[in-house]
C-alpha cells in the first residue's frame, strides 16, 4: 500500500484540562523548558521518517502556525548580533517537515478531526499523533508501529497497560497475543466501566491507519456530546481489516494533564546537558526544605 510518509496531528481542542492557561494559549504550546509540546511531537514524527504533516487546528490557535513559520525580523536581529546558535534553532523549526494547516470549524470529536484530512492524505497510509501526548525518543513507539505496518500492511495503534482502576479514562482493547510487542485486536471499548473492561490495555495517542478509515469515519454517527468517536470508526474497520496493537510500557507523557505535564518538564529537563545537573540540584534543595 506504500510507505508511511504522512501524519495528521489533531490540535483543535479547547484544552479545558489546562484552564486558565489554555484560555488564550493553546495547550499544545505549553513549554517543556524552551520548546513547546507540539514541537516535540513533530520532531518525533520526523525522526520516524514522516515527511509531510497536516495539523488540524481551530481559529483560536493561529499561534501554532506562527511558531512553525519564518520570522524574518527576528532572524535578521539574531544574525546582526552574531547569535548564530539561536538563529539556527529558529530556522530549523521552519524546516522540520512539510507542514500544512487546516481548521476544524466545529468541535465534533477526534474522528471528525481525522476525517478532515482525507483530501490531503489521499489513498495512502498515515499516522495520527495526538497534540498533547509526548513519547520519549527512547521508546521508539512510532518507529515500531511503522515497522509493524510494513510487515503486515494493517492499521496499528499504540497500547499501554494502565492500572485497572484507570481504564475507564481510555479506549480499551481486547487482544490476542502475537509476540512480545504486537497483538491482534479483536474488540475496542471506549471508556468502559472497570468491571466491563476486556483488559487493562489502553489505547494511547498514536495511531497508524490505512486510508480505509476515512470511509468508516464518514459512516460513523455522532455519539456522546455530538462527537464522532474514532473508536467507533475503528470498530467498523475491524469487520473488514485487521487492526494490530503495538504494546509499550513507559515514556509517555499526557501533557494535557497537569501532573503529567510537570513530570515531562522534570524528566526531560534533567536529561538536558545544558541545564540537567543544575536543575537536579535545585530539585534536591527544594525537596530538602519540605
Amino acid at each position: 500500500m506504500g510507505k508511511v510518509t504522512k501524519a495528521v496531528i489533531p490540535a483543535a481542542g479547547l484544552g479545558t484540562r489546562f484552564l486558565p492557561f489554555s484560555k488564550a494559549v493553546p495547550k499544545e504550546m505549553l513549554p517543556i523548558v524552551d520548546r513547546p509540546v507540539l514541537q516535540y511531537i513533530i520532531e518525533e514524527a520526523v525522526d520516524a521518517g514522516i515527511e509531510d504533516i497536516l495539523l488540524v487546528t481551530s481559529r483560536h490557535k493561529k499561534v501554532i502556525e506562527d511558531h512553525f513559520d519564518r520570522l524574518l525580523d527576528l532572524e535578521a536581529s539574531l544574525e546582526a548580533k552574531g547569535r548564530n546558535k539561536e538563529l539556527k534553532q529558529i530556522r530549523d523549526i521552519a524546516n522540520l517537515a512539510k507542514l500544512h494547516f487546516v481548521r476544524q470549524g466545529q468541535a465534533l470529536g477526534l474522528g471528525h478531526a481525522i476525517g478532515i484530512a482525507k483530501e490531503h492524505i489521499g489513498d495512502e497510509p498515515f499516522v495520527v499523533l495526538l497534540g498533547d501526548d509526548i513519547m520519549h525518543p527512547k521508546t521508539g513507539v512510532l518507529k515500531g508501529m511503522i515497522q509493524a505496518y510494513e510487515k503486515h500492511e494493517s492499521s496499528v495503534v499504540a497500547l499501554m497497560e494502565v492500572p485497572q482502576e484507570e481504564i475507564s479514562s481510555y479506549g480499551c482493547a481486547a487482544v490476542e497475543e502475537m509476540n512480545e510487542s504486537l497483538v491482534d485486536i479483536s474488540d475496542l471499548v471506549e471508556k468502559p466501566a472497570v468491571a466491563d473492561a476486556p483488559s487493562n490495555l489502553a489505547v494511547m495517542g498514536r495511531y497508524l491507519f490505512t486510508p480505509a478509515i476515512f470511509e468508516e469515519i464518514e459512516h460513523t454517527k455522532p455519539g456522546v456530546g455530538g462527537e464522532i468517536q474514532i473508536t467507533d470508526a475503528m470498530l467498523t474497520l475491524l469487520k473488514s481489516e485487521k487492526i494490530l496493537g503495538y504494546k509499550f510500557s513507559e515514556g509517555r507523557f499526557d501533557t494535557g494533564k497537569k501532573i503529567d505535564y510537570l513530570r515531562a518538564v522534570v524528566e526531560l529537563a534533567l536529561e538536558r546537558p545544558d541545564i540537567g545537573e543544575e536543575f537536579q540540584e535545585i530539585i534536591r534543595n527544594a525537596a530538602s526544605k519540605r
